[in-house]
């Protein structure tokens, strides 16, 4: 028996569909079942954790106001970025954030040559954070944290703009949203 051409084509075309059809479904099992998540939704505290207090963290470094900067640059993360309430009293909370600014250093990177000045410069700060249970686990714990922010300085005095500031904001945003990121994925 004879199958005209385009009936041919109109079951081969169906198969293909089918075909399709099963291979996204398939890729779309496998994938759901890989353990992938949307970063900063998944979090590794405990169940009974809801309320994170986030008290100012300690400044034993010689520049002014740096805790407060940062401590503001994780409420601001942690408010974004999770489903946590945060409040600053201890006494509120679930788990306890504190954090001490170790050191931060301001330094020169490269000079111009013709005027001997700095043209760009380096801010690192080192800090550590513990985040306790209410029950007094460590929950999260690193010593050591250490941050970089390059900038650059202008070249013509009559233009002079200070970039110390937004690199130490741009350091400071860096820092609150790789906490936040190793609090919640517990690296």
């Amino acid at each position: 028996m004879k199958i005209p051409l385009w009936k041919a084509v109109a079951s081969l075309d169906r198969n293909v569909r089918w075909f399709a059809g099963g291979m996204a479904l398939l890729v779309i099992v496998i994938l759901s079942a890989c353990g992938y998540h949307v970063a900063g939704k998944a979090s590794r505290l405990p169940q009974n954790v809801h309320t994170l207090a986030v008290p100012t963290f300690q400044n034993r470094s010689q520049t002014y106001r740096v805790e407060a900067k940062l401590t503001a640059a994780v409420v601001r993360e942690l408010n974004t970025r999770t489903q946590y309430r945060v409040v600053s009293n201890p006494a509120d909370a679930d788990a306890v954030m504190r954090g001490s600014v170790l050191s931060t250093q301001i330094e020169p990177l490269t000079y111009d040559s013709r005027t001997g000045r700095a043209s760009s410069g380096v801010i690192t700060i080192r800090m550590s954070v513990t985040l306790t249970g209410s029950n007094g686990e460590v929950l999260f714990s690193n010593p050591n944290y250490l941050f970089r922010d390059e900038y650059q300085t202008s070249e013509q005095v009559s233009s002079f703009f200070e970039e110390e500031d937004p690199a130490f904001d741009r350091l400071c945003r860096d820092f609150a949203h790789t906490l936040v990121s190793n609090v919640l994925e517990a690296f």
